[in-house]
């Protein structure tokens, strides 16, 4: 069954491309280079990953190590917090950000006003040599935690070509979607229709070469899409070729369930001559 963990981005959505403007990170990190005394900068642009529930991401690097900062797209719900910790190790409390901040081997999480938030070490906590250490993690933290208030976006987003297919990304989610997400990346189109409990997207790359997911064992099961195409059930993800461009129609809920392949086909088929073009 797919699970409440964010469905793979297209290539180049880390920070490298993605929406340009000032986000989160570009607003930490000149007073974070002077408060710890080493070189912080932020990618330019920032993304959103489409999970439950879902984050506007973006990516600071200090001295060349990555951590993401995400702020849930829409208010936080009673377990958002624990949604975002889940599966990152041992959990403690951290007192410096709050009673109900946590610290794990990976990530901090904590609320902000109406808003959950997360600052993820790619290279874990106290980590060496490849993470940071708590005292930073505890410092990018408490930065973000000043701006978050100031840097909400609204939870509508829309591009009218996602517009396409919002009605069967309404049946799916079972009712007026109270997120979206879409944009476009050097051409390529992101839409993503949410709510509290319910995501399905349609994330497009003109760049990626292969589809990783082909090389499992055991195969994944072929989808009458694309050249190839396949179709992930344990994962709520269908991903095909179109002529050079690889799309991923992916479905989320919570409490998870399965999520058939004609529902994936669905939400994707009023966009397809766009990608074949």
């Amino acid at each position: 069954m797919p699970t409440a963990i964010a469905p793979p981005q297209a290539e180049g959505l880390d920070g490298t491309s993605g929406e340009a403007g000032v986000n989160i990170c570009t607003a930490v990190a000149w007073p974070l280079s002077k408060e710890l005394g080493v070189t912080v900068t932020a990618k330019p642009f920032s993304w959103n990953d489409g999970g439950l529930p879902a984050l506007d991401l973006c990516t600071l690097l200090l001295d060349r190590r990555a951590v993401t900062v995400g702020v849930t797209a829409l208010p936080k719900q009673p377990d958002s917090v624990d949604r975002l910790a889940a599966g990152s190790g041992t959990l403690e409390l951290l007192p410096e950000l709050g009673p109900d901040a946590r610290i794990s081997p990976s990530r901090v999480v904590f609320p902000v006003d109406d808003r959950a938030v997360q600052v993820l070490s790619t290279g874990g906590i106290d980590r060496y040599p490849t993470g940071i250490d708590r005292v930073k993690a505890v410092a990018i933290s408490r930065a973000v935690r000043d701006v978050v208030p100031r840097l909400l976006r609204t939870a509508r987003q829309t591009d009218s070509a996602c517009q396409l297919s919002t009605p069967e990304a309404e049946k799916f989610i079972g009712t007026l979607v109270q997120l979206r997400r879409d944009y476009r990346v050097n051409g390529a189109l992101t839409c993503i229709w949410g709510s509290f409990d319910a995501t399905v997207s349609i994330v497009e790359s003109f760049h990626a070469d292969t589809i990783p997911e082909a090389v499992r064992t055991p195969p994944p099961r072929f989808a009458p899409i694309g050249k190839p195409g396949y179709y992930l059930p344990d994962q709520g993800e269908l991903v095909f070729r179109q002529g050079r461009r690889v799309v991923r129609v992916s479905g989320l809920t919570n409490p998870s369930r399965e999520v058939p392949l004609d529902t994936l086909l669905g939400v994707v088929g009023p966009l397809l001559p766009l990608f074949i073009k």
